[in-house]
């Protein structure tokens, strides 16, 4: 059974892959092959405007190799309007059938001179998918073929203005955003709370956390990174010597039931991620 069956009906699991070097996706298949389980695997799109092989030509090969669903990250920063019509047809070709639309990091956090496009918003971008899955292009004209994709869309569990997070929640739901992979959590209480709340939308969400590597890594993430709140329980546990994996899997216990699937954002490490994921099958069966 695919993604696209258990989305919703049965509990899932996904994660993202480390960056790949270059051309070198024999290393990125080896790394992909080692979990143990998953449902699908998220793409980068250049992320802070960094270069990186195309998320879709990536995402196919991966697909191909593996067996498992993959979600290509779907930028606006870096595509016209035509651009993004003939990437979604090439898409669907090469048998991709998740994006994740995103508006990218600037330009100006890479290393390149590189002109912002910027043609359409992500929520544009979701109503041309949909657009694309009726079969009618951005004019409203029709093309032989209609698209299948099923489309991803980004929620933060914890912000100071959750009344704003959950509004723009309903507009990607209007635009057609068919389930949502949140921004990491590390407070049970919120996360429940976002879940139970979100329940109203009646879309899967799918819970992200990334599990801390170190306690340096916590302190600068609750200190610098906008959006991610680092409770100071969590930092007291790191503190006593208590690892990042074994407080992902303690949080995983509390929230399992209240929501959808888990999307691990482990920055590529194959071990900590399969640790949490024989924990999270050990709780759903």
């Amino acid at each position: 059974m695919g993604l696209k069956e258990k989305l919703g009906k049965q509990f899932v699991i996904t994660t993202e892959l480390g960056p790949t070097d270059g051309t070198d996706v024999q290393t990125t298949l080896s790394k992909a092959k080692e979990y143990i389980y998953l449902d699908g695997i998220n793409i980068h799109d250049c992320p802070m405007a960094r270069l990186r092989i195309n998320s879709i030509a990536l995402a196919s090969i991966v697909q191909q190799e593996t067996g498992i669903d993959t979600i290509p990250h779907f930028t606006c920063r870096d595509r016209s309007l035509l651009g993004s019509q003939a990437d979604l047809l090439g898409a669907h070709a090469l048998g991709i059938r998740f994006l994740l639309p995103t508006t990218g990091d600037p330009p100006h956090h890479g290393p390149f001179k590189s002109s912002p496009v910027y043609d359409l918003t992500t929520l544009e971008f979701i109503k041309l998918v949909k657009k694309f899955n009726q079969g009618r292009d951005a004019n409203d004209q029709e093309f032989k073929g209609p698209t299948d994709f099923r489309v991803s869309a980004t929620a933060s569990p914890v912000a100071a203005n959750m009344d704003a997070v959950y509004a723009r929640v309903a507009k990607k739901i209007e635009a057609g955003a068919d389930f949502f992979q949140t921004q990491p959590v590390y407070d049970a209480g919120k996360a429940i709370a976002f879940a139970r709340r979100m329940r109203e939308f009646q879309v899967p969400v799918i819970l992200g956390m990334m599990p801390l590597k170190s306690l340096k890594m916590a302190e600068y993430m609750k200190n610098n990174v906008e959006g991610v709140e680092i409770p100071d329980e969590i930092i007291e546990k790191m503190k006593s010597g208590i690892t990042g994996v074994e407080i992902a899997c303690e949080f995983i216990s509390q929230v399992y039931q209240e929501i959808d699937g888990i999307h691990i954002m482990a920055l590529g490490d194959v071990r900590a991620s399969n640790a949490i994921i024989e924990h999270t099958k050990s709780l759903i069966g």
